[in-house]
C-alpha cells in the first residue's frame, strides 16, 4: 500500500447557482464518496484521501478498497500521461461507488471507481477540454452536451430524463476565465429533484446534514 503523508489538497465545493448563456461541458454526476490520489514522478502513487483528510478507520470500505480499485484501473494509465507530459506532481480525483451507493454510503457490494478531475502542480484543476484530452480515452463520467445550459435541458435534469444521466444529476464545467478563480474552472452542479427528495428522506430533520450532503 502506498505510503499515506499527512494530507491531501481538498477537492472545492462546487457552486449550486446555475449559469445560463455560458459554454460548459456537461457531465454525468456519479453517487458516491469523493476520493484522491496524489503522484509524483519519484514516489509514484504515495498518498490517498478522501473529501475531509486522509483515509482511516472511520470508512474501512473506502481504505480497504478505494486504493486498490484505484491502483488497479488508473495507476499506469494515468502515471504514463503525467510522465509524457512532464508533470512535476499531480492530485486525481475519483469516485468511489457502487449500485447501491447513496450520498457518501456504501453497501457491502462490489464497486467501482471514476475519475473526474486532475490538478496539475503550478496550473491547478484541468480546464474539461484539456482533461479530456489528456484522460478521455479513460473510464470518465459520460459527457452528455457541450454548449450552452438552456432551461429544458435543467428541467429535463431536474425530472432526471436527460439521456444518458444517473440519479443523482450533473456538473457542469467551463474555463479558468469563466470562474476568474486562478487554477479553477467555471463549475456547478444540478441535482435530480427526485435524488433531492431521497436525501430529505434519508437526512430526516436534521439539516444540517441535508446541507452538508446536497
Amino acid at each position: 500500500m502506498p505510503h499515506k503523508g499527512t494530507t491531501v489538497k481538498q477537492y472545492p465545493t462546487i457552486d449550486r447557482r446555475i449559469r445560463f448563456g455560458e459554454p460548459v461541458y456537461v457531465f454525468d454526476k456519479l453517487d458516491g464518496s469523493n476520493l484522491r490520489a496524489e503522484w509524483s514522478p519519484k514516489k509514484g502513487w504515495y498518498k490517498f484521501g478522501k473529501r475531509n483528510g486522509l483515509l482511516d478507520d472511520t470508512n474501512p470500505i473506502l481504505r480497504d478498497e478505494g486504493p486498490p480499485l484505484f491502483l488497479d484501473k488508473y495507476g499506469d494509465d494515468i502515471a504514463r500521461v503525467c510522465r509524457d507530459n512532464r508533470m512535476e506532481r499531480v492530485i486525481v480525483y475519483f469516485e468511489f461507488w457502487g449500485p447501491g451507493s447513496f450520498a457518501g454510503n456504501h453497501e457491502a457490494e462490489p464497486h467501482d471507481v471514476t475519475l473526474f478531475d486532475v490538478h496539475v502542480h503550478r496550473k491547478g484543476i484541468l480546464e474539461p477540454k484539456d482533461f479530456l484530452r489528456l484522460f478521455g480515452n479513460l473510464d470518465v463520467p459520460a459527457l452528455l452536451h457541450q454548449g450552452n445550459l438552456t432551461h429544458p435541458m435543467v428541467e429535463e435534469i431536474q425530472q432526471g430524463v436527460l439521456e444518458g444521466m444517473t440519479f443523482e444529476g450533473v456538473v457542469c464545467k467551463g474555463t479558468y476565465r469563466q470562474s476568474r478563480k486562478p487554477g479553477r474552472p467555471m463549475m456547478f452542479k444540478v441535482k435530480n429533484h427526485a435524488w433531492i427528495g431521497k436525501l430529505k428522506e434519508f437526512c430526516g430533520d436534521n439539516m444540517r446534514l441535508f446541507e452538508k450532503l446536497l
